[in-house]
């Protein structure tokens, strides 16, 4: 009889990826913990690309589904639908942006793909500005915005795009600047583009950059970003697909390390609100939201059932103080991570905010990127019974690190003595 990984290969594209020499079923999960399909535990420090955002099979929201599963599943958003309406109440209250209005979807790929739908209506321009090492999804219209080639395989796009320096702290042009003139430098580039353009219809930006390796500028780059943009008109799009919820500890919202200029124009959410559940969305000013002169629905987005999860996941998040539990712990687990990387000639930089880490990885007594040597620890710590992610705009060379943002400290020692021993293996 097939391998289910033979089945895998007989029905589904090439390009669609998975980990590990020998890939892994997981069955199910419990908290911090997942199991394969051979009964073994591992400690989960990637959460299904950081979605499952409070922890595996949490009662109060298994709870939520199976209630509102039991009731009515799916009505459209042709009809009045209140956890929707709830939902989008808390989300419009949290955003930070005034007279909001949301619009869920059943992805960051949709979310993002509806913000540049409202941006380029709303400004009547087809020209996006975005960041180097950026990832926004994969529509059509989200790959022509990604600045990773390593996940845009087309160069046919609906829109125009230029790609803005910044995202990217310790590699590029002004990396050797301190951080005053990185972002003098970097809003000196901005000005200087849109002076040789047509003006666009938005800059889209990851506060951290997520698929790109956990890069991130210098706080305050983004508003410094926001005062050249408004004197020119272009709305401003946070991407807040990875950062969004508090997972960086010190913020619920990643723009908010930039904020001093206030709210991003246009919000776009996913992953963890959802806590596995298919939510998306955006969430904008009434007059952005509602520029749109032609009818619109989701057939999915804001179903009853993802905004039943979402409902009790926002929760449980807020009243747990998860936000705070990323600082905390997270600040711990970095440090952690960091006399770790001191001790090892593969890592070049162990960078992140909260739980949201990246660990850079290179040829040792160089700065060229060794993805051979982070695929080899992405093994090991799976043989070690730990499951992370890996990612970077230099051949996929960084390993990412964000758990269920209800880890512990005892499991955030684990991981690093785990993730340790498997640098340590490399070597």
């Amino acid at each position: 009889m097939s391998s289910l990984h033979d089945r895998h290969l007989a029905v589904c594209p090439d390009w669609l990826a998975l980990y590990y020499k020998k890939p892994l079923e997981i069955t199910h999960g419990e908290g911090r913990h997942v199991w394969d399909a051979d009964g073994r535990r591992y400690l989960d420090f990637f959460g299904g690309i950081l979605t499952t955002m409070t922890a595996h099979a949490l009662p109060e929201v298994t709870k939520a589904v199976a209630e509102q599963a039991g009731r009515i599943i799916h009505s459209s958003t042709l009809y009045l639908n209140r956890p929707m309406v709830e939902l989008a109440e808390r989300i419009a209250a949290l955003s930070g942006i005034p007279d909001a209005r949301v619009f869920f979807t059943t992805s960051g790929t949709e979310a993002n793909d509806t913000a540049l739908l409202l941006a380029t209506a709303y400004r009547r321009s087809n020209q996006i500005l975005a960041m180097r090492n950026s990832y926004h999804g994969r529509s059509f219209s989200a790959v022509s915005i990604t600045g990773n080639n390593a996940w845009s395989p087309t160069s046919l796009s609906p829109l125009q795009t230029l790609y803005v320096h910044g995202g990217v702290r310790t590699r590029g042009p002004y990396a050797h600047l301190g951080d005053a003139e990185f972002v003098a430098a970097c809003v000196a580039d901005l000005e200087d583009l849109l002076g040789h353009t047509r003006t666009p219809a938005a800059l889209i930006a990851e506060p951290i950059q997520g698929v790109g390796g956990f890069t991130s500028p210098p706080d305050g780059l983004y508003a410094e970003f926001r005062r050249v943009l408004d004197r020119h008109g272009v709305l401003w799009i946070s991407d807040e697909v990875q950062t969004g919820w508090g997972r960086s500890g010190e913020h619920f919202w990643g723009w908010q390390a930039h904020g001093r200029n206030g709210p991003p124009d246009i919000l776009t959410f996913a992953k963890g609100i959802g806590n596995g559940m298919s939510i998306g969305g955006v969430v904008a000013r009434a007059d952005v939201m509602n520029c749109l002169d032609a009818n619109s629905i989701s057939t999915f987005g804001g179903s009853p059932v993802t905004m039943a999860a979402g409902l009790a996941n926002l929760s449980y998040l807020l009243e747990h103080d998860l936000q705070g539990n990323a600082r905390r712990v997270g600040g711990l687990l970095i440090e952690r991570l960091r006399a770790i990387g001191a001790g090892s000639e593969h890592v070049r930089e162990v960078r992140g905010r909260g739980l949201m880490i990246g660990i850079e990885l290179v040829r040792p007594g160089t700065d060229e990127a060794d993805p051979q040597a982070a695929a080899a620890v992405l093994e090991a710590a799976r043989e070690g019974g730990l499951l992370i992610g890996k990612g970077g705009g230099h051949n996929t060379s960084v390993l990412r690190i964000a758990p269920p943002l209800s880890l512990t400290i005892p499991e955030a020692e684990e991981g690093a003595e785990i993730l340790a021993e498997a640098l340590r293996s490399v070597a």
